[in-house]
């Protein structure tokens, strides 16, 4: 009979166990868990107990997310083009001048015997085809302005460009200036769903159209890589074509979807018995997000302005009216027919208040006023006159007191010594003219060449010198960055005084809120942008208004007059953007910019430029940075070309992505010199402005020097000692002590100089940009004017 085993005392779950041997040998998760004897670590205890999914539950998981994927496309597909939903928005716009656009658009409506067709009064040409159940507005922008043509690009859901073979099928031909313009500035504001259109092959010989079209298709491949080129000869290739845009997949453009937006099909203006300002009704299908009427909206060339309310009147191209086939009459009942959708609610409609009103007593303005700045200027036009014995220097005047001094107004007109220098300089010219003549023949007006004469009637000297010392100026900053000299009139202290070194770049703090200029205190700033941005979106879902694919009208108040007459003339089409909350404030804009290859001089900071971000377009003097990373960056000079740089500066918050285009205007021509996108909108960008004093090696020791030429006075070398000095070879060192009184410094590095070697020193300073901010209004531009 075996000995029964003895029982243990069983712990309970806090029973303290110590730390076992870690013997090395290998422990199944069985031995583990009898070791354990039922306790559960307090980590495990805290955590919620997430059940893993075996391999059937998984396979269910990702067949039901790809599911709901592809239910949302199909409602996406599904809600353009049909009956209930707004129509297919297509642009027409030629890629040389040989392009009939009008006469696409005709072709098309002729190609089906039952298509349904309808113009509105802005020339929008509805079709509605019964064989593909679907419906089209096709409109033509104007090709004598490239900036409405990329308005209509923007709200356009396929955009249809025209090829004509009249000209021949060389690249210059089928796709002249004009039309790269447009690709190019099409491709940076984001491009809507492209089709190609090859027209005209029947003006050919048959045998000669397989091989135009061959080469037509080569050449459109550099642009478009997996596009093919549709034909349109006939009544079939027209029907096709609709097929194409009604069953393509459509691109993505972040910033319109994610915005409401309408192309106005009817637009009326109705002034105010007082005052200069009206109403504006436009009247179109709302596409992108919903419209709150407490929002505001964005009329390209206008404004942004305020809604009173939304109506949704009766469309002759209704589903009903389309059904009965009989769309081109309209009885008064239906044109009565217009119910009110929504109202605004002062209470709850957005202010168009785009600057903060700083409060004086807050202790935020720490800058003069204007009035102290007038004071100030009033008195150094004072000028203080002390009657001195002859021979007297500046500095024995100064010890004068003031009792006996006169105060004389400064007027701006030259004292005594000026005038008598002027005579003298006066006389020395004659002098040297008269001895010129004697020295040099006369040259009659018949001999100088009239050609030339009339050459240098049309160009402009002055502007090419300017553009001269630009390019010598942006030429050194290229090869010698940021170096700056010493000055010799005036102590470094003093010049550099809003200076400061640092010990490392990248590392050392910079405080973003120390010493702000005073145009800070109207900006808005965000605590988290991120943050923001994602909630905004969030919200959209949930907003109450008229929804996409409605025909509704907008009623916009307090429309100025004069910028209504003048919109009205440029023949540009009038195109509505809602605004998210936040986009009508101010702020400080960062946007990275590339530069493009067709304009080669370099662009200088605080210089005018003319921006379109998004839906905007304003004229703006940014600073640009380098495109790094960390909380500090280096400012730049200059924007060289082939280059990528952040341009910062005072413009209207915008949620990102959002395309940028910027221009320059070249002798009254608009050059499309930078492309790139919104980074963010954050006043905290600590821009560094940076100048290099450079030294060189007089006497070399081991690891000691005597440096000369970075100062000029004792007093410089001990007010700078704490600084870090750098060399171009890379040694790195400090000032020890100062050598006499002209200059010559000690310093002590990480290892021996070379004697070609230049000892550098950092000094940094913020800068900011300038407020400098105008809406830019659409003017009478020419592809001729437009030459990017």
């Amino acid at each position: 009979m075996g000995v029964d085993k003895a029982q243990s005392h069983r712990p309970g779950l806090f029973k303290q166990s110590n730390k076992a041997h870690k013997h090395g040998r290998h422990r199944s998760k069985g031995s583990i868990s009898s070791d354990a004897k039922g306790k559960i670590s307090v980590k495990t205890l805290s955590k919620k107990i997430k059940r893993g999914l075996n391999r059937d539950e998984r396979r269910h998981q990702a067949l039901q997310i790809r599911q709901n994927k592809r239910n949302d496309v199909l409602n996406k597909k599904r809600s353009l083009g049909g009956l209930d939903f707004a129509p297919f928005l297509v642009a027409v716009v030629p890629l040389n001048k040989l392009g009939d656009c009008k006469g696409v658009v005709e072709c098309l409506a002729k190609c089906d015997s039952e298509a349904i067709i309808n113009k509105s009064p802005t020339g929008v040409t509805h079709i509605y085809a019964p064989r593909f159940k679907q419906k089209f507005s096709f409109i033509v922008p104007s090709t004598e302005n490239e900036l409405a043509i990329l308005d209509a690009l923007k709200i356009c859901d396929t955009v249809v460009f025209l090829m004509s073979v009249t000209g021949g099928v060389e690249e210059e031909n089928l796709i002249d200036k004009s039309g790269q313009n447009i690709l190019m500035s099409s491709f940076a504001q984001g491009l809507p769903t492209p089709v190609i259109v090859l027209s005209d092959l029947n003006t050919l010989a048959q045998k000669k159209r397989h091989d135009y079209k061959q080469q037509a298709q080569k050449l459109i491949t550099k642009w478009f890589p997996d596009e093919k080129l549709v034909t349109l000869e006939n009544e079939s290739d027209g029907i096709n074509l609709l097929r194409k845009i009604g069953n393509q997949k459509r691109r993505s453009v972040l910033y319109r979807d994610r915005r409401p937006h309408i192309y106005a099909e009817d637009y009326a203006f109705i002034p105010d018995e007082t005052g200069p300002y009206g109403t504006l009704k436009i009247t179109g299908y709302l596409r992108g997000a919903a419209l709150s009427v407490n929002g505001l909206v964005h009329l390209p060339g206008i404004g942004d302005f305020q809604m009173a309310q939304i109506d949704a009147p009766f469309h002759p191209f209704a589903v009903d009216k389309i059904k009965n086939k009989n769309v081109t009459g309209m009885d008064s009942n239906e044109k009565s027919d217009t119910r009110v959708l929504d109202k605004a609610d002062p209470a709850k409609q957005e202010s168009l208040d785009a600057e903060n009103v700083p409060d004086p007593m807050d202790a935020e303005q720490t800058w003069p006023t204007n009035e102290e700045i007038e004071m100030a200027e009033q008195e150094n036009k004072v000028k203080k006159v002390k009657k001195v014995p002859k021979g007297w220097s500046d500095y024995q005047a100064a010890w004068i007191p003031d009792d006996d001094t006169e105060f004389l107004e400064d007027n701006g007109s030259s004292d005594e010594e000026s005038d008598q220098y002027m005579d003298a300089m006066s006389e020395e010219k004659s002098d040297n003219s008269d001895q010129e003549d004697q020295d040099f023949d006369t040259v009659t007006e018949s001999e100088v060449a009239p050609n030339d004469e009339k050459y240098d009637q049309e160009m402009d000297f002055l502007a090419e010198r300017q553009e001269l010392e630009k390019l010598k100026a942006a030429r050194s900053d290229k090869m010698f960055p940021d170096e700056v000299d010493t000055p010799l009139d005036q102590p470094a202290r003093v010049r550099f005084q809003k200076y400061r070194g640092l010990e490392s770049f990248r590392t050392s703090p910079w405080d973003p809120k120390e010493n702000l200029p005073s145009d800070y205190a109207r900006i808005f700033q965000f605590e988290n942008f991120d943050r923001t941005k994602k909630r905004i979106l969030k919200e959209l879902e949930d907003v109450d208004g008229a929804k996409p694919g409605w025909y509704i009208t907008v009623h916009i108040k307090n429309v100025s007059q004069l910028s209504w007459s003048n919109f009205g003339k440029v023949g540009a089409p009038l195109v509505l953007f809602g605004l998210l909350p936040h986009e009508y404030k101010m702020s400080v804009i960062n946007v990275v910019l590339k530069r493009t290859p067709n304009y080669s001089l370099p662009i200088k900071s605080k210089e005018r430029l003319i921006f379109q971000c998004g839906y905007r377009k304003f004229v703006t003097n940014p600073i640009f940075s380098q495109h790094t990373n960390g909380q500090k960056h280096k400012f730049e000079r200059y924007f060289q070309p082939e280059s990528t740089v952040v341009a910062t500066f005072y413009g209207r918050i915008q949620f990102p992505p959002a395309p940028v285009l910027c221009y320059k205007e070249e002798n009254g021509k608009l050059v499309l010199v930078a492309t790139g996108s919104l980074l963010s909108c954050n006043p905290d960008r600590i821009i560094l402005k940076r100048i290099v004093l450079s030294g060189h090696p007089f006497k070399i020791y081991k690891r000691s020097a005597v440096i000369r030429f970075l100062f000029f006075n004792r007093e410089d070398i001990i007010y700078f000692k704490p600084c870090k000095l750098r060399t171009k070879m890379g040694r790195v060192g400090h000032i020890k002590e100062p050598l006499g009184t002209h200059g010559h410094i000690k310093c002590i590095f990480d290892g021996q100089l070379k004697s070609q070697d230049t000892v550098l020193l950092n000094l940094y300073k913020r800068v900011f940009p300038k407020w400098i901010y105008e809406d830019l209004v659409v003017s009478v531009a020419s592809n001729e004017e437009m030459e990017t």
